[in-house]
Formats: structure tokens, sequence, C-alpha cells
């Protein structure tokens, strides 16, 4: 198990505009090491040098060599080289989950550290701090624990559903000074994994979440989520219709138990 880093705090940010990209990297790093402009930067760099590829390789592709990028859209979404560009800077490598290098992840991926789930427009982290995994999905209010059994679930459902996995190997930084962090972060916080689970419980609805997200990620589904409340919603009315049944035999146990209680009156009377 890896040390405790950061006091035992855990470092969330919350959905801005379109910076899941953002957020999802500085969660990677459990700190915010990275702003927008950053990877906007990184993007820039990104597009030049692949128009350089393009021309040195005499394929005179307008759509290489016009003025639009190709790794950060005009909203703000940035592709997966930017995101790698980014955490190489700390010596992270990012490996597409189905590649055979990563095939001991497939099989048992609580023994990794970080993995990156994309679809459509947003970008998420599930990141093991501490000795426990977390789901650090910006459109939470803060992040949800993940029990090590249900991690491999939560993978592939995620996977069968259309996202893109990518695992994150390396070492990842241990520190990030809390005062800097709150002083250049606007939509970061730090949060004990007790104050992460009473947030949680308490409903991210409650925290205008679902507002702040573009509209392919607010309409996307989580569908370990959706299966377990499916599950959850199974149990809740078999437990309902347990209630009701015991209602009605104790009904009927307490009718038949008058029953014979009048029928005795009735014969001692006569």
């Amino acid at each position: 198990m890896e040390g405790v880093s950061n006091g035992g705090m855990l470092y969330h940010e919350v959905q801005e505009a379109k910076l899941c990209a953002v957020h999802c990297v500085n969660t990677v790093l459990q700190g915010p090491f990275f702003s927008e402009f950053d990877l906007a930067a990184l993007a820039s760099d990104l597009d030049c040098k692949e128009r350089q590829m393009m021309q040195q390789g005499g394929v005179a592709s307008g759509d290489f060599l016009s003025a639009e990028s190709h790794n950060v859209s005009l909203d703000g979404d940035f592709s997966i080289q930017v995101l790698q560009k980014a955490l190489e800077v700390w010596d992270l490598l990012v490996i597409p989950l189905n590649s055979p290098v990563a095939e001991p992840a497939q099989i048992d991926p609580d023994q990794e550290n970080a993995f990156i789930c994309h679809l459509h427009d947003h970008w998420f982290c599930i990141r093991k701090v501490n000795g426990e995994w977390y789901n650090f999905d910006s459109l939470y209010a803060a992040p949800q624990h993940l029990s090590k059994f249900y991690l491999a679930a939560y993978l592939d459902s995620l996977k069968s559903s259309g996202w893109s996995i990518f695992l994150v190997r390396g070492n990842f930084p241990k520190e990030f000074l809390v005062s800097a962090a709150e002083a250049s972060n606007t939509y970061g916080q730090w949060l004990t994994p007790e104050d992460a689970e009473r947030i949680t419980k308490c409903g991210n609805s409650a925290w205008g979440i679902e507002g702040t997200n573009s509209e392919s990620a607010r309409q996307r589904s989580d569908p370990a989520e959706d299966a377990l409340i499916e599950f959850e919603d199974e149990d809740l009315k078999a437990a309902i219709a347990a209630s009701l049944m015991d209602s009605c035999q104790e009904v009927n146990v307490e009718s038949s138990s008058a029953q014979n209680d009048n029928k005795e009156k009735e014969e001692k009377d006569a």
C-alpha cells in the first residue's frame, strides 16, 4: 500500500465550464498542478508539431494545415494527447486499458493506482489514494468511494457502455501544499474521506452539480450506478412487499384472534 499522501486528504475539483480534462489531470495528480491555460499551451504545441510532421511528410492536407486546433476545441475540450503530455511532465504514462501492456490491469485493476475515463466530451479519473479507490468525477460534489471488489465491475460496465479507459502508471506526486492549492485554485477542494462520504450521502443534486457541464455529459448515464440503483430498487420493492405481507399476516392473525375471542364470549354468554 502506498504511503499516506497530503495528510490523508483527498483533492477534488468540481466541474467548471468544460474543463473536465483539467479536473481529470489534477485529480490524477491529487493537486492543482495544471490550469486550462497550461493545457491550452500543450495543445498548441502539439498542433504545431503535427503540422510540421505533415509538411515534412509531403502531405499538404488543408485539414491539418488550417489554424484550427486538433487538440482542443473552441469550447475547451482537450484531446487524450494533451492529457498524456501533461502527465508526462510528472513521468506518468497513459496507456489504453485494452493494450497488451495493460493486461495485468485488466485482470486485477486493484494493483494499479489510476485510470482515466472518456466518453464524448467528458473526462474523469478513478484514483487510488492512501490505499482506497475513489471516483473523482467532477460532476460529483465529492469523490465517491469504490470498494476494490466493485472496481473491476465498474470498469467493465464503463467499457461495455462505450467509455474509453486509460491506465496511468508511474511515480505519482506525494504532496502538494494545501494552502498553496487554496490560493491558486477556485474550483478545487481538499476533503477528508469522512467529509467526502458525508457530502456524497447528502446527495450531489443538493450541491447543484448537474447544471455545470456540457449537454452530452449531463445526459450521460453511469451504467454501474444505474445497475446498483435498479438492484436497490428491487430490494426496496421486495422489502416493501415483505413488509406488506407481514402486515397482512399480522392483521389476519389479529382478526382471527378477535373472532375466536368473540366466539368464546358468545358461548359463555349462552
